[in-house]
């Protein structure tokens, strides 16, 4: 399907989902916003990919002025946004919630829920102008508790429900809304959640098949280009080698 004239919004493109999605939309002749922190891989995507495609936003999904001040920034061309994608997101630590770092979890409800219900409040205007699409990436720990996700599932679901409200509130306006929930997909998502183990990222992933962010992007196109009158609600999907937790035990 070529889309010439559209454009997205991806937070997080300067890896794992939101790189290989910007990718994906601009293989199709859409243009892309693409955000991320690291500015050096933004001029590296704008490089590959040319300024015609990509328009580099450089800033925190955190720092609101900075966020305002991108979207204030955008070229004439960037500005009529058809399809946002809340990709920018996070887990920080592995820790059970007793001995969890506080930080930690203050990064990631500022990250994966402040930021993104900020940036979709600022864009609601033009997507509903435009008849546009949200695609709120998710997870399967939205729906899935395992020790250790603590604060990161309830981040996401936050998410998955506030895509559900979102939906439900633009009833009528021909906006499409989807939480999508991904399970394990290889990226740097392990290296972050861990501050940096390679070793540990590399024995989560290790013979176990699990997704790649071409997977993931591939999805989120899919989504994008279904028909106007279609609207996938929710999509959970897993490799296959991965399926639900266990229940635990404590014994005496």
């Amino acid at each position: 399907m070529t889309t010439t004239q559209r454009t997205a919004f991806i937070t997080g493109a300067t890896s794992g989902f939101g790189l290989a999605a910007t990718r994906r939309f601009v293989a199709d002749g859409w243009r892309v916003v693409a955000t991320g922190r690291r500015a050096e891989r933004l001029q590296a995507l704008v490089d590959e990919l040319g300024a015609a495609h990509v328009h580099p936003a450089v800033f925190d999904v955190r720092d609101e002025p900075a966020m305002r001040a991108a979207l204030e920034a955008l070229p004439a061309d960037f500005r009529d946004i058809d399809l946002l994608v809340n990709n920018a997101g996070l887990a920080q630590g592995t820790l059970p919630a007793q001995r969890a770092d506080l930080q930690d979890w203050r990064v990631m409800i500022d990250t994966n829920v402040r930021a993104l219900v900020v940036l979709t409040h600022a864009l609601l205007p033009t997507l509903i102008e435009r008849k546009g699409t949200i695609i709120n990436v998710s997870s399967t720990a939205a729906t899935y508790p395992y020790a250790g996700g603590n604060v990161y599932g309830g981040t996401k679901a936050f998410v998955s429900q506030f895509s559900l409200g979102l939906r439900a509130d633009l009833h009528g306006t021909g906006v499409r809304v989807t939480a999508l929930e991904p399970g394990m997909a290889e990226t740097e998502f392990t290296l972050v959640r861990t501050h940096g183990d390679q070793a540990a990222s590399d024995t989560l992933y290790k013979g176990a098949q699990p997704m790649t962010a071409d997977d993931i992007a591939a999805t989120i196109h899919w989504i994008a280009t279904q028909p106007p009158h279609i609207n996938i609600n929710r999509l959970e999907m897993m490799p296959t080698s991965q399926s639900f937790a266990g229940f635990q035990i404590a014994r005496n």
